[in-house]
């Protein structure tokens, strides 16, 4: 359940600190290592994310697209559903807008980055973390209650 609950986070944060993570967890007594698990599943759910917005952005360049303006993300694209149905398998939740806006400015990075071939050097990707990183919002009180997949009904 934990592991689900923070998947659904994702769509909201994708970089929490451990204090927002003890709030958001009441239900969990932490210490350093269920801590550093949390932050480590925050962690791959970025790797797989950043993986994703590579990929897409790659084969934009691939298929001609000169202009990050040109790409754009909707709900019924391949690379939203993909990212949908890995955070969100059993749709639990509606993702938010916001997410999907988050998905279509990350893409639009990365193809900035590679289209201008600032992916040749080491640390190319730093500069996109950043701005996403500052993309992320509250979470929706929701989150906070123990009984949060109850409550999904309700949202």
């Amino acid at each position: 359940m934990h592991l689900r609950k923070a998947k659904l986070m994702f769509f909201y944060t994708r970089y929490p600190n451990s204090g927002i993570l003890k709030i958001y967890f009441p239900d969990v007594s932490f210490n350093k290592n269920n801590t550093a698990q949390l932050v480590k599943w925050f962690s791959n759910f970025r790797e797989f994310y950043y993986i994703q917005m590579e990929k897409y952005a790659r084969q934009a360049v691939a298929d001609g697209c000169s202009s990050a303006d040109e790409l754009t993300v909707a709900r019924d694209s391949e690379l939203y559903r993909h990212l949908n149905l890995h955070y969100n398998r059993n749709n639990q939740i509606e993702s938010p807008e916001s997410f999907r806006m988050v998905v279509e400015q990350t893409l639009r990075e990365f193809f900035r980055a590679i289209y201008n071939k600032r992916d040749i050097e080491s640390s190319w990707k730093k500069a996109i973390y950043k701005v996403i990183a500052r993309m992320d919002e509250p979470l929706p009180d929701f989150f906070k209650s123990a009984n949060w997949m109850e409550q999904l009904g309700e949202v």
